[in-house]
């Protein structure tokens, strides 16, 4: 029985990660001072076949090793900088969100491409097709969020587990109303789950709550990256809000001021001493 979850490495188009290390590749290129051609003299190829290899990304392992052994970096440092880099694109710059904040379509067109969504599956279900999706997938590519590629591909220039500024455009301008429109529902049924905990835990404890939510936000994140490319009939849009703050219930505060106001005028006042 076939995984799902592992592509064809001769008919799947590389991930995001695999990119990240062309790019890290290219970079190491440019810094040597070398073209295609020389890189293909150390590496026994032609100059059309490393330009194959970089614009389809598909490096088999010893090709990847000969690359590094060519440019004279390890293959561990290569990662580390692909990691270092990625860790740059974590968030996106203000200009591109404000882009995003202002048009509607651009952001969904956007988020559609991120969940791995095919051209054929937008067009179908949200009807981008013709001039208005290439004025769309154009403005993306302007931005710098993707590339557009020969035959209808796309390259996201992004990871999938990006974040969105947390004061930022996008959640200044939907932040609040995406919230709001989440949390208004019951929460039944087998794909749904609320749970709402108020307790007293020590600066200790809440670090320890603090760290397992951010690694369930991690492994949000990694099993949306492996179920990016199955088909949109087998996945599920779903929200996911975790959240952990110092927080007080507005009436119990009520009641606690109410205590306190009652014993200040319970309090009998001092009477200011007589001066002889």
């Amino acid at each position: 029985m076939n995984n799902p979850h592992v592509k064809d490495p001769e008919s799947a188009d590389p991930g995001p990660e695999q990119w990240a290390l062309v790019e890290a590749l290219k970079r190491r290129l440019r810094q040597e001072g070398l073209t295609y051609a020389q890189l293909g003299e150390r590496i026994g190829l032609s100059e059309p076949s490393v330009k194959r290899l970089f614009s389809r990304g598909r490096f088999s392992l010893q090709q990847l090793l000969a690359c590094c052994s060519a440019l004279d970096i390890e293959l561990g440092a290569l990662c580390q900088s692909r990691q270092a880099r990625a860790a740059e694109l974590r968030e996106l710059s203000v200009s591109q969100e404000k882009a995003l904040a202002a048009d509607p379509r651009l952001l969904l067109c956007f988020h559609l491409l991120v969940q791995g969504w095919t051209l054929s599956d937008m067009a179908r279900q949200y009807g981008f097709r013709g001039t208005d999706r290439t004025l769309l997938l154009a403005r993306l590519d302007q931005l710098g969020l993707i590339e557009l590629l020969p035959q209808d591909r796309i390259r996201l220039r992004v990871p999938r587990d990006f974040r969105w500024r947390t004061q930022g455009p996008v959640r200044r301008r939907y932040g609040a109303a995406v919230l709001q429109e989440f949390l208004l529902d019951r929460f039944q049924g087998e794909r749904a789950l609320l749970r709402f905990e108020v307790r007293e835990l020590s600066e200790a404890s809440l670090q320890v709550v603090r760290r397992k939510m951010e690694k369930l936000a991690q492994e949000v994140s990694e099993l949306a990256e492996l179920d990016a490319f199955l088909p949109v009939e087998r996945k599920h849009s779903v929200g996911v809000a975790m959240a952990l703050r110092p927080w007080v219930f507005s009436v119990a505060t009520a009641l606690r001021q109410a205590t306190e106001d009652s014993d200040v005028r319970a309090t009998p006042a001092r009477r200011p001493k007589r001066r002889g």
